[in-house]
């Protein structure tokens, strides 16, 4: 009974997110920064900090420099196994499909909410070909909010960093659209799915 309540618990938790609310920004710029991390280099308070700074683990365990994403956007999602959202793969895929080299989908598996990305990263590269045939990149599992959260989820959710943004992720599958020139310009709760006409627009 107890485990079943707390099954329960989780499907309603992870329906919580709200599906409006996007914000956006195209005017800010990244300020100086007091980040004291990009790549796990130290940083001093004099320095800006570029998207295109960052060097990342990709789930495979190659590492992969973001200076090579420069001229596309770029849709970072933190992503989780055993959520309501997970079926969002399905669409994360097809949008990165049908983009091209417009757009450049990254996932980033999370365990911060409700413990539901609890596998390794070799469990959670297997879950994603298998159940949803994702192919668009995907990264080792991280912390995107909290205590231990990753410099890059601290450059997005930073406005200080980022230009305008205080948003971090509220719960799986959170979305943010960079532009062709690093700009953060889009943030995009849970709810709403990688090809509404919200997302799909921002990116034409």
């Amino acid at each position: 009974m107890f485990f079943g309540a707390l099954a329960l618990f989780a499907v309603v938790g992870c329906s919580r997110a709200t599906k409006s609310g996007t914000t956006n920004s195209t005017s800010g710029k990244v300020s100086n920064t007091d980040v004291n991390a990009v790549q796990g280099n130290a940083a001093s308070p004099t320095q800006s900090v570029s998207f295109y700074d960052f060097t990342m683990t990709s789930i495979d365990g190659k590492e992969i420099n973001f200076d090579q994403y420069r001229g596309k956007k770029v849709l970072l999602v933190n992503t989780a196994s055993k959520c309501g959202y997970t079926p969002q793969y399905k669409e994360l895929e097809e949008l990165s499909q049908k983009m091209g080299d417009k757009l450049v989908v990254l996932g980033f598996p999370a365990n911060d909410f409700m413990w539901q990305e609890p596998g390794s990263n070799e469990d959670i590269a297997a879950f994603c070909q298998k159940n949803y045939g994702v192919t668009f990149q995907m990264f080792e599992k991280i912390t995107v909010k909290g205590k231990g959260q990753h410099p890059l989820y601290r450059f997005l959710s930073d406005k200080t960093l980022n230009g305008w943004n205080d948003q971090a992720p509220s719960w799986n599958f959170c979305k943010y659209l960079v532009d062709e020139n690093g700009t953060l310009i889009k943030f995009f709760p849970s709810g709403v799915t990688p090809l509404s006409e919200e997302i799909v627009n921002a990116i034409q």
